[in-house]
């Protein structure tokens, strides 16, 4: 158990500050809860889809409804696969919070605004990395 588990967060109450030091003990703590609760949402979703998808077995003898059973299906497989793709993107931010790195741009080492974070928790760039990035990447896209 780590330091951060003793580390009180008042669900409610609390918002990290810039009038306090950046990723302190409590603003860690308020990340790592926000995070794990995104994540516990996300399963629990994801085990009602399983359930449906299984009772949703059923023949539809009418071609439409087969047609429009399967978009659903389909649709509905997207979203759990982006899920777990959110879901990965949550643990590496949880481990970034382990390692002391969480809350830091990996561009370039600095802080990423508690407003981005707050916004997207599993956020790894600051606003203008991620700005550069997102430009970088229309130029290549339109070579």
């Amino acid at each position: 158990m780590t330091a951060l588990a003793s580390v009180p967060v008042e669900k409610a109450g609390y918002r990290p500050s810039d009038d306090e030091p950046f990723m302190n003990e409590r603003q860690l703590a308020y990340f790592k809860g926000k995070l794990m609760d995104w994540k516990e949402d996300i399963l629990r979703e994801s085990k009602g889809t399983v359930v449906n998808l299984k009772a949703e077995t059923e023949n539809h003898p009418d071609l439409v409804d087969r047609a429009s059973s399967e978009s659903d299906r389909a649709l509905e497989l997207r979203t759990r696969d982006r899920q777990r793709k959110l879901i990965s993107k949550i643990d590496e931010a949880l481990r970034r919070i382990e390692d002391g790195s969480y809350g830091y741009c990996e561009e370039t080492g600095e802080p990423i605004s508690l407003g981005r974070l707050e916004a997207r928790p599993t956020a790894t760039l600051s606003v203008e990395a991620q700005e550069r990035h997102e430009r970088r990447e229309r130029v290549h896209r339109d070579d």
